[in-house]
């Protein structure tokens, strides 16, 4: 005959209502997605935004919108590194869905909502635990800068960017701080292939060098992933500004508002392009091509990802007994 403490009794009542609490605590996620989105959608000046698409040939839309797939195809193979880094049986199929959502939903809702959580929730759902997922969402975050290091690092080094005198930054800073960024790139570079230590417990938390292989191939996904952001922009400037300028000015924009006091009522990306390519086009002109580029890799792929969010949500439970038997199999 065994005796139950008063210590068991919370544990039993929390397993038991645990199913009821989880069912709660989605419909709360559900209401909140949707808030950001309806949010989202109300302070967005549709007038503004159909009548600049409309000023558009088509061809442009068509090549910045093909730029833009292959910047989301790209980014989603940041996760598909993460498989292999975790060793996780999702295959690729379910992979790629997911992370274009967490994308799409990072870009325009916060990284909160999008790179965390949303990717905790999907992928949880699928069977894979949440330290995995936490080396995941790292090793994601990783190469996205590392690709953004990389390649701003040789620009701002080489490249002769003269920011506006009214900005606290000037060319020899940019040098600085591009060979600073080369540097930390190449010093993970060597420390994936070098290092005899190959892992580090950091609050509980165990975190693993990639190979050197692996770090190769997230500097290039990132730094392919920045250069078709770059292309979508160029295209929606009209080929008027060259495509170097203007990937070199994306990458001034990413760091502008920690480095620099940039003029007010503007955002920040349109401050850097208005400040830096103001003598060679139009400021209207700049804008307007800003804004459809926002609206060719921010809104439109939130529109899709929203669609395919709600597919995943419903196929969540097929998916999960799909993913457990295919791990089954191979172990």
């Amino acid at each position: 005959m065994t005796s139950t403490t008063r210590a068991d009794l919370p544990k039993g009542r929390w397993r038991q209502r645990w199913p009821t609490i989880k069912k709660y605590l989605s419909y709360a996620f559900f209401i909140l997605v949707a808030g950001l989105l309806i949010g989202l959608a109300r302070n967005l000046d549709w007038k503004e935004i159909i009548g600049t698409l409309q000023s558009y040939q088509l061809r442009t839309l068509w090549l910045a919108g093909a730029a833009a797939f292959g910047s989301y195809l790209v980014y989603c193979f940041f996760d598909v590194l993460g498989k292999y880094y975790v060793r996780h049986g999702l295959p690729i199929r379910q992979i790629v869905p997911l992370t274009f959502v967490c994308y799409a939903f990072n870009l325009n809702l916060s990284a909160w909502v999008g790179g965390i959580a949303l990717r905790y929730r999907l992928y949880s759902r699928l069977g894979v635990k949440p330290a995995q997922v936490t080396r995941i969402f790292t090793l994601s975050l990783l190469t996205n800068w590392l690709g953004y290091m990389a390649l701003a690092g040789v620009i701002f080094t080489f490249a002769d960017i003269r920011p506006p005198p009214e900005w606290e930054i000037g060319s020899m800073t940019l040098h600085i701080i591009g060979f600073s960024l080369m540097a930390v790139s190449v010093t993970y570079l060597l420390l994936c292939g070098f290092s005899k230590r190959r892992s580090w417990t950091i609050r509980g938390h165990e975190v693993e060098l990639p190979s050197l292989r692996l770090a190769v191939i997230q500097i290039l996904l990132g730094a392919a992933n920045w250069s078709l952001m770059a292309t979508v922009i160029y295209f929606m400037l009209l080929e008027k500004i060259s495509y170097p300028e203007v990937l070199a000015v994306l990458m001034v924009s990413s760091i502008a508002g920690v480095i620099s006091h940039v003029p007010a009522g503007l955002g920040v990306i349109e401050a850097v392009f208005v400040g830096l390519l103001g003598s060679q086009m139009s400021h209207p002109s700049i804008i307007a091509g800003l804004i459809g580029y926002r609206v060719i890799y921010f809104l439109v792929p939130l529109v899709f990802a929203t669609i395919i969010y709600v597919v995943l949500e419903a196929r969540a439970k097929k998916l999960r007994r799909t993913a457990a038997a295919q791990s089954g199999a191979t172990s």
